[in-house]
């Protein structure tokens, strides 16, 4: 459960408003209720599931795919990244004012972990949404962000916030859904996306079975959140790493290509004996506004 202010959610069956029940010291009995009756328990490891229907058209990142990627960024490899996130986001937060930020793909929750650290450097009145699809993710974002409420959900469906409820949506590699974005930022508000650029891991990425980076990606970006939201500043990453056999191996597995290698042949295709390879990442950072509030 999170640890501050539960921000306005509704609920995904019927879109009534979502209300906590259980109090401190009951932790077995918490879960999101709403008038209407429907209800969702909390897991054991802190995150709700709101997974509802058919299911999801997307495959959730497997448990080793999870560890692969929390072994990797606790290593510390893109804390820059996290870093130019966290900056992208501060912009729109006023000092002691209320703020509220929705991480949707949050994966392990460790970009939130320093957009969060952030927030509370500048104001002791915020909130937090983590989204993912993934209960492995989920359990790990959790723990690592117990102020955050987490929720299992696809982002292709309606969002399980209210409208107009947040200040802040953060988007790392993970899907946009425009419409959705739109709908549920306030006026004013910022889209944060992270995109990787051409020669992303270039060293490495043939070898180890990645997908490459597609030219036009900017482009399809761009009219992919059109016409809810448009550009206002971008900035290039670039994190230079010197990186083993191993973290290359839970590099290239704890992307797209864990979904249909399995880290042993990752590893294999990388090859071995304990030298370091210097590798290169390449990201591009976004700060979107709503159309209606953009220069």
């Amino acid at each position: 459960m999170p640890s501050s202010p539960l921000p306005p959610l509704r609920c995904p069956v019927c879109g009534a408003a979502l209300n906590v029940r259980g109090g401190p010291g009951d932790a077995a009995r918490k879960a999101l209720v709403c008038g209407s009756g429907h209800g969702f328990d909390a897991a054991k490891q802190g995150y709700f599931n709101l997974l509802v229907g058919k299911g999801t058209v997307f495959e959730a990142d497997t448990a080793g795919m999870v560890a692969a990627r929390f072994a990797f960024l606790d290593g510390g490899h893109y804390r820059p990244l996290a870093d130019a996130v966290a900056a992208a986001v501060a912009p729109g937060i006023s000092p002691g004012e209320p703020f509220t930020v929705l991480d949707s793909g949050t994966g392990t929750g460790h970009y939130l972990r320093v957009v969060l650290d952030e927030v509370q450097r500048r104001t002791a009145s915020y909130a937090a949404v983590a989204l993912d699809i993934s209960k492995f993710a989920l359990r790990r974002a959790a723990r690592l962000n117990p102020e955050a409420i987490s929720l299992a959900c696809d982002v292709w469906q309606p969002l399980p916030v209210a409208d107009a409820a947040v200040d802040a949506i953060t988007v790392i590699f993970a899907p946009r859904n425009a419409a959705e974005f739109a709908r549920v930022l306030r006026p004013g508000g910022r889209l944060v996306v992270v995109t990787p650029r051409a020669g992303h891991l270039a060293a490495v990425a043939a070898q180890a079975g990645m997908l490459s980076i597609e030219d036009d990606k900017d482009a399809r970006l761009a009219e992919s959140l059109s016409p809810h939201f448009a550009a206002e500043s971008t900035r290039d990453l670039d994190i230079l790493m010197m990186l083993t056999p191993g973290e290359l191996a839970d590099l290239a597995f704890m992307g797209p290509a864990g979904h249909h290698l399995d880290r042993t042949a990752i590893a294999a295709k990388i090859g071995s004996g304990g030298v370091s390879t210097q590798v290169e990442a390449r990201f591009r950072i976004t700060v979107f506004r709503p159309a209606r509030s953009a220069p």
